[in-house]
């Protein structure tokens, strides 16, 4: 079983009864019962992630609606109530103290006869513009893409919650946006201060633009501008944000940065996503030129990536999809499908050219998660081969990793080893950073699955700082400085808990390298 009991009120009683008949002796009849039987294995399946969020069972796609509202954290999501695949969208709902420990909640606003509930975003009405609540009572507003069952159209709609968010109600006046489109998507909506209104920005999918919209009460939108195509364009845009940041390096300085999904043309294949920088003056976005796509993620498995409105002391956090479309209905897990990537703490860093790039890092309370370090190691030289480090490091851990190519061609680290399998985090003396997962467990499932994804990197000082989470199904690295990311799935056999190193046509340093084994949190 994980190490605690999954913080869901139904399947904690459950599971306290089933505890209180063993010690009468009376479990083996007890479990007996399909719903009990299940209780007592939830959350502990093959593949099901341990420190990831993911549905108790059932679809999940996109995150939305991500707000921190009296001291929780609230993730809706794409969901399907009824199967495994794509299909009768709504907004499922979990509920956080700490962006770690999650509550699955009931569905938060169902699909109807009448429409799918697609992706959006949800606000604090703090003063009551909407009408919706009362001011004593503000409202929390949910902004969502209405698309209609009989013809496909995609509108915007609201829904409203005078409960902190445990129960929504459709406006009787939807819908509040509709320009007569199959590609009009994805709503994300937010206070604008310095001119006192609400902004939307929203996808015209088809069209690789992004269009911003205003309204000051959340039901009558004006359109201002748009943005794009521009960068990455491979696939239609999905699933935009648009936030202002402080940029490190740069004192008094601050920029925003506009989130752009698309599916497929992600850097990896299939789904991706992609940011800009530049200024917003609450009417245009402008962005600053580059000449190539900036990606939030090298690797397959981050997608609709959005961040958090509201969260505390002005963290900026964001969420993604751990899934590809390539693939996405076909990943070997049962009886859910998909997960969220771990809460990622966003910041901007000046650049020498005069701007600024995103850097990435999980959220600090990752740490609450930690046991007694499993290893530590400083200055151990590896020659050209394979060395195991660990032979049981188990299947959730962090790993914190300060290494210096000596000569090798290729040399990082081995993840989930055991039975023939491994997943290699790796640096290329050519100057790019990897996730090899072609023999990384179960890859049979699709075609597009086994792969090697690359990021460009070059080293400081000669050395590769990392930081990863490895989870039962997924890996996830970043760089010390938080500017390259990759996320992929993997779905290695119970046996692949090793841990080692690997260097190629040459030596490796391990300056330093510590491995925390996590607790579930669960």
């Amino acid at each position: 079983m994980p190490d605690t009991p999954h913080r869901h009120p139904a399947r904690r009683t459950v599971l306290a009864g089933a505890l209180a008949l063993a010690g009468t002796g009376a479990l083996s009849a007890w479990s007996t019962a399909p719903a009990t039987a299940a209780a007592l294995r939830a959350y502990d399946e093959q593949y099901r992630p341990q420190v990831h969020f993911s549905p108790a069972k059932n679809w999940m796609n996109d995150p939305n609606g991500l707000i921190h509202h009296n001291g929780t954290y609230h993730l809706f999501f794409q969901y399907n109530p009824s199967g495994a695949t794509w299909g009768n969208m709504s907004w499922g709902h979990a509920t956080s103290p700490d962006l770690v420990h999650w509550e699955e909640q009931p569905v938060a606003i169902p699909h109807d006869d009448e429409e799918m509930v697609f992706s959006g975003s949800a606000v604090f009405d703090r003063d009551n513009t909407s009408g919706l609540g009362a001011a004593a009572n503000p409202p929390l507003v949910a902004i969502y893409t209405s698309m209609v069952k009989a013809t496909g159209r995609q509108r915007q709609s609201l829904a409203y919650s005078i409960d902190d968010g445990a129960t929504w109600t459709r406006y009787a006046g939807n819908p509040v946006l509709d320009i007569g489109s199959d590609n009009f998507r994805d709503p994300k909506v937010f206070w604008h201060e310095p001119t006192a209104r609400w902004v939307m920005v929203i996808a015209l999918s088809a069209e690789h633009r992004i269009s911003v919209y205003t309204s000051p009460d959340l039901k009558s939108w004006t359109h201002r501008s748009d943005f794009g195509p521009s960068a990455a364009t491979g696939g239609v845009w999905e699933c935009p944000d648009l936030f202002e940041l402080p940029v490190a390096g740069a004192p008094g300085r601050r920029m925003w940065v506009l989130i752009v999904n698309l599916n497929p043309g992600g850097p990896a294949g299939g789904s991706g996503g992609q940011y800009f920088t530049g200024d917003f003056d609450g009417t245009r976005f402008t962005a600053d030129p580059h000449d190539a796509p900036r990606w939030l993620d090298h690797g397959a498995d981050a997608y609709a990536g959005v961040t958090y409105n509201d969260a505390p002391d002005g963290r900026r956090i964001l969420v993604t999809w751990m899934n590809n479309w390539l693939y996405g209905e076909k990943v070997p897990t049962s009886p859910w499908r998909s997960a969220n990537g771990f809460p990622r703490e966003l910041g901007l860093r000046a650049t020498p050219d005069g701007g600024a790039a995103l850097v990435q890092q999980p959220v600090a309370e990752l740490a609450t998660l930690r046991r007694t370090p499993a290893l530590r190691i400083a200055g151990r030289r590896v020659r050209a081969g394979a060395t195991r480090l660990l032979r049981d490091a188990g299947q959730t851990y962090e790993i914190e990793a300060v290494l210096r190519p000596d000569g090798a061609r290729r040399c990082g680290l081995e993840v989930r080893t055991g039975g023939g399998h491994r997943t290699r985090i790796g640096y290329d003396s050519g100057g790019e950073l990897y996730v090899d997962r072609t023999a990384s467990g179960d890859v049979g499932f699709a075609a597009e699955f086994p792969a090697v994804h690359r990021a460009p990197l070059a080293l400081t000082d000669g050395v590769l700082r990392l930081r990863l989470i490895v989870d039962r199904s997924s890996v996830e690295v970043y760089t010390g400085d938080g500017t390259v990311c990759l996320t992929d799935q993997i779905f290695p056999g119970p046996d692949a808990t090793g841990l080692g190193t690997f260097a190629e046509e040459g030596g490796m340093h391990v300056e330093r390298l510590t491995v925390w084994p996590l607790r579930s949190a669960w």
